[in-house]
């Protein structure tokens, strides 16, 4: 039974992990539409940069906890 739990638990590590995968293409998204968003209005590139850079603040604090949360559940 315990080799059982042992795997169940890697299991659920791999699929915390896999939250990466989404702050990855959320952050590839922001980064293309604040590109745009510059080359339309270059007066106005602080503002959205900075709107940009908290946005990807947000998405890449996910993937930080889908690590951790996978580094708790990995087997001793």
């Amino acid at each position: 039974m315990g080799e059982l739990l042992s795997g169940l638990f890697a299991i659920g590590a791999g699929i915390a992990v896999a939250t990466g995968i989404g702050a990855g293409v959320g952050i590839g998204i922001v980064t293309g539409k604040a590109t745009e968003a510059i080359a339309r209005q270059p007066e106005q590139s602080g503002r959205i940069t900075t709107t940009m850079l908290i946005g990807c603040a947000l998405a890449e604090t996910t993937a930080i906890y889908g690590l951790v949360i996978s580094l708790i559940l990995l087997p001793k």
